[in-house]
């Protein structure tokens, strides 16, 4: 149990540590930052009164310019401290954030491999294999349900006997109603002329025909 907790804040020191390294450089960065406009100041204002006696007094301008140089000086010391705590901020925060993406990395393949368990590839390929067949399953289905007829095909012989069979029912019932027979009943029967049928004369007419023809042929043999 100590062992752990112990270990629990080691591990933690070391997640922190570079955290507050961070902290410290940036504090620091920040005096000297304040440092670096202090002399800037100060540079400016030596130079002011070296301006103001160059004329009337050069020894409190050479004084001034003098104050001014040792300003420059450190000003540059400044600046190259300055230079120093940035880069080693830059290298804290690029090293953390690799050891931060390394570690990311390193969970999500322990994810992925739990994930995945015991699958392999031939697990996938069954799948699939059995996806494509209850998709083609469905596709079959579907043109079955589409081409199959709801109903069964109207017969067209069955129907022209139903649409006669009530022409006829309409013919009677107006018979009925008025004793006689209509006029386009009338026009639709066989036209008949006082004597026999024309039809029946044409063949009688005919059959003489070839009697006779008959009757030529055999005195002919004789």
């Amino acid at each position: 149990m100590w062992g752990a907790w112990f270990g629990g804040q080691s591990t933690q020191k070391r997640k922190d540590a570079p955290k507050k390294a961070i902290l410290d450089l940036r504090q620091q960065l920040d005096m000297l930052q304040k440092r670096e406009r202090h002399l800037e100041n100060q540079m400016a204002k030596q130079d002011e009164i070296a301006r103001e006696n160059v004329s009337t007094n050069k020894t409190a301008a050479r004084s001034a310019l003098k104050r001014k140089k040792q300003h420059e000086h450190s000003l540059e010391q400044t600046n190259g401290q300055i230079s120093m705590l940035e880069q080693q901020i830059y290298s804290i925060e690029s090293a953390n954030i690799n050891q931060e993406t390394l570690v990311a990395m390193k969970n999500a393949g322990k994810a992925m491999k739990e994930i995945h368990g015991k699958m392999t590839m031939e697990d996938v390929d069954v799948t699939m294999e059995q996806l494509r067949e209850q998709h083609e399953l469905t596709q079959e289905i579907g043109n079955a349900i589409t081409s199959m007829p709801i109903t069964e095909p109207i017969d067209e012989d069955e129907l022209e006997a139903d649409l006669a069979a009530l022409e006829q029912e309409n013919l009677d019932e107006k018979m009925l109603k008025t004793g006689t027979v209509p006029q386009d009943t009338l026009n639709r029967m066989p036209k008949v002329t006082n004597g026999e049928i024309k039809g029946k004369t044409k063949v009688t007419q005919e059959d003489d025909e070839e009697e006779e023809l008959r009757k030529l042929q055999a005195e002919m043999a004789m």
